[in-house]
């Protein structure tokens, strides 16, 4: 498939995911999140739920999203991936330093 210079469509993504044999409000509550929540990253930028609906889908968040994903002035692939925060109580930062 080739890069698309617009964003997919919401029905677009509701539509792949139906081919795939799922759906929004199903892939939301396998991540562990209420059955809407993933459908805020089809109206707003949410790094997390790009990828879940993207992994789900079988492409990169980019081909969904290029908007959200190069940037606008150099076009390269920003990564976005690492703007994911880390379950609470996970994160290395947050960890005792003498359990180490």
């Amino acid at each position: 498939m080739q890069k698309r210079s617009e964003d997919w469509h919401p029905a677009d993504v509701i539509a792949a995911l139906r081919r795939r044999g799922t759906t929004l409000a199903a892939l939301s509550r396998q991540a562990g999140l209420s059955s809407s929540t993933l459908a805020n990253a089809l109206s707003r930028p949410w790094p997390k739920g790009e990828w879940l609906i993207a992994e789900a889908i079988e492409v990169h968040p980019a081909e969904i999203w290029p908007s959200r994903y190069y940037d606008p002035h150099t076009h390269l692939l920003l990564d976005r991936k690492k703007r994911i925060r880390s379950p609470s109580g996970t994160d290395k930062s947050k960890r005792d330093p003498a359990s180490a």
